[in-house]
């Protein structure tokens, strides 16, 4: 979709509270958008009341980040390791044990129910 090429090569990020997924509870993956590349487990999902799904740990491999400027100060931008994909950003606010929330777009990702 056009919202989802946006997000994913044009790093553009969705509304918050758009996303089907904030309000997805079933056990399952979820995986990048463009190629399918795993990323997050449900068990990792949390209710963070940002708007966006998140996450505080990525499955092993999945990820990969870098520093974006674009609000005019750095943010940690997280991409899909396969392909390269903007996902969304992760913060140094989310719970235990890892204490990151990883803010992802939803239109970034599809979800694979378990």
């Amino acid at each position: 979709t056009p919202q989802q090429f946006r997000i994913l090569r044009e790093a553009g990020t969705e509304r918050p509270f758009s996303s089907p997924l904030n309000d997805e509870k079933r056990a399952g993956t979820f995986v990048c958008a463009a190629d399918g590349h795993p990323l997050y487990s449900s068990k990792t999902k949390y209710k963070s009341g940002t708007g966006w799904p998140s996450f505080w740990k990525p499955l092993p491999g999945a990820i990969g980040t870098s520093t974006d400027y674009k609000l005019g100060y750095p943010r940690t931008e997280v991409h899909c390791a396969r392909c390269g994909g903007h996902l969304g950003h992760v913060f140094d606010d989310g719970p235990p044990p890892t204490g990151k929330r990883y803010c992802m777009n939803g239109a970034a990702m599809k979800f694979r129910p378990a």
